[in-house]
């Protein structure tokens, strides 16, 4: 293996748990921790938490047995989103097939529109989910879901 950096990772940024009741979990991490609350999925069974600042961490909670398979358990490492754009190539580059939210292979980043961040998946030796992970300065477009970065640039303005 190359000992070349790949992509510099500036920090962690999300971290992934598995809870038994979505509710009772939000409920703890919200009041108790006092962490707020980025956005709740109900249809998928989770849910998001800011860490500090939003926008800089974030811990995701899934119900058991909600996850998609496609998405498990996983690290998400912030970087630069220069060098997010590069990532697919690099991680090619490196024998590493870089993939989207839905676990196929892609050859550019993915938008998260409602956060926004642009993310790129890829899986370690070990079978592991990895993810890099950049926010982007424009509005939260949650309509618009998960779309190819390509997509993401081409975006309309949300209807009044």
């Amino acid at each position: 293996m190359a000992t070349e950096n790949l992509i510099p990772i500036a920090d962690l940024f999300e971290a992934h748990l598995t809870v038994s009741e979505l509710d009772r979990a939000v409920a703890f991490y919200r009041d108790l921790l006092a962490l707020p609350l980025a956005r709740i999925f109900p249809e998928r069974k989770v849910a998001f938490f800011w860490i500090g600042t939003p926008g800089k961490a974030m811990l995701g909670l899934w119900e058991a047995g909600t996850m998609p398979m496609s998405v498990s358990l996983h690290v998400a490492f912030q970087v630069a989103l220069s060098d997010l754009h590069v990532a697919p190539a690099r991680l090619q580059k490196a024998g590493v097939q870089p993939r989207d939210l839905a676990g196929l292979p892609t050859d550019e980043p993915v938008v998260l529109a409602w956060m926004p961040a642009a993310a790129v998946y890829f899986r370690d030796p070990d079978n592991n989910l990895l993810e890099f992970i950049t926010m982007l300065p424009d509005p939260p477009r949650p309509d618009l879901g998960v779309l190819p970065w390509s997509a993401w640039l081409r975006r309309t303005p949300p209807s009044a």
